[in-house]
């Protein structure tokens, strides 16, 4: 048998022409848009490189010895290939006849050094205090989703929350591909496995999600929500599986929710909109949302509480902290800051049971909303936004 490190050299081998891409901590993103076209990404720009493949043909062996690597099978019938290299950076590739000027190839690249919390402070993703809220969040189990656009940076954030998961909790990490990487001793990564090339063997997050549960976790971790699946989080959360965490694709706070509900209507059993309503604004309950900037970086720019569903009003949400923008500075850098908006959510009667104050920029946030009469003296405000 082929030790698995000459087979990896021999595969990255086929990937010579990107190879320094493959390399270099600095690149995010690596695109391929046929043999003669391939861009970068850095901190959120894209620059045109000069690296080239010799052929199409050379750039379609690449991707079937990969294909074969991860025991999968591309041609003309199945022209769609998601794999990962033997790093784990995550490989997207539509292939001809389905991409006629292709291949097309888009690989995320896979960071084994993990983003802390502090690190995205520093980076100016959030504020100290909006951090600690979410430690607190996380630490009183609960359910969280992140939400943003690609490549706004959810799975970084995810991965940084779970390093607030108390070290003797069991996590269990369901995936489509591997790219969560929790911070805790006492892990579970199952990942998802399309069919083979005769159709057999799929297994689906729906599966693992099932089969999670009889597992005892004491936190379920899903790396994205899709599709139906969004139904099994959703009444896992409201049946006593507290601390979930998910990443969704939205573009804001309110958004996430119709986005879930969206999601839950595509499972195979049908529930009244009322209802799936009801469940989904009890499930959730607190919304992280995530974006990329006009000048490439990615920051927090909400932390809402989702407070419930009102039939004639719709699903009812509060900005805990929210992203003010104030201009560019001479080089285009966006000019923000994250700022407590005076809610205090009601969360808090949790987090003081477990013994933890909220953050002073929340009260004093709350103390001048109330002088200007924004929200009443609990600092609660009685209507629903979704940033």
């Amino acid at each position: 048998m082929i030790p698995r490190d000459v087979f990896d050299q021999t595969l990255l081998q086929f990937f010579a022409p990107i190879r320094p891409f493959l390399d270099d901590p600095t690149v995010s993103e690596v695109m391929i848009n046929g043999p003669d076209q391939i861009y970068i990404e850095r901190k959120g720009r894209l620059t045109l490189t000069q690296a080239r493949f010799t052929s199409q043909e050379a750039l379609v062996a690449a991707l079937r010895n990969l294909a074969q690597f991860v025991g999968r099978h591309v041609d003309e019938h199945r022209p769609i290939l998601e794999a990962r290299l033997p790093d784990g950076s995550r490989v997207e590739a539509v292939l001809p006849p389905a991409a006629p000027g292709g291949p097309y190839v888009a690989i995320r690249r896979f960071f084994r050094e993990t983003l802390t919390i502090e690190r995205l402070v520093g980076f100016g993703s959030f504020s100290p205090e909006a951090g600690e809220f979410l430690r607190q969040v996380i630490l009183v189990k609960e359910n969280t989703i992140v939400a943003g656009g690609t490549g706004s940076g959810k799975t970084s954030l995810l991965n940084a929350l779970t390093g607030f998961i108390p070290a003797d909790d069991r996590v269990v990490v369901i995936e489509d591909s591997q790219e969560v990487q929790p911070q805790q001793p006492h892990i579970v990564q199952l990942e998802a496995r399309p069919p083979d090339a005769r159709g057999r063997g799929a297994v689906s997050i729906r599966d693992l999600f099932k089969a999670t549960l009889r597992m005892r976790p004491d936190r379920i971790v899903v790396g994205e929500i899709r599709s139906g699946e969004a139904l099994d989080l959703v009444q896992a959360m409201t049946s006593g599986h507290g601390g979930c965490m998910a990443t969704v694709h939205a573009t804001y706070p309110m958004d996430t929710l119709n986005r879930l509900e969206t999601m839950c209507l595509m499972s195979d059993i049908a529930l009244p909109l009322h209802a799936l309503r009801a469940q989904i604004a009890s499930a959730v309950d607190v919304i992280v949302q995530t974006s990329r900037l006009r000048d490439g970086s990615r920051c927090v720019t909400h932390i809402s509480e989702v407070q419930g569903y009102d039939p004639d009003k719709g699903y009812r949400v509060e900005d805990v902290f929210v992203r003010r923008y104030h201009g560019e500075d001479a080089s285009g850098k966006v000019l923000s800051t994250f700022e407590a908006t005076g809610f205090v959510p009601h969360c808090t009667e949790t987090i003081q049971g477990h013994g933890l104050r909220l953050p002073d920029a929340i009260y004093e946030a709350a103390r001048r909303a109330e002088f200007e009469g924004r929200y009443p003296a609990d600092g609660r405000g009685g209507h629903g936004h979704g940033g």
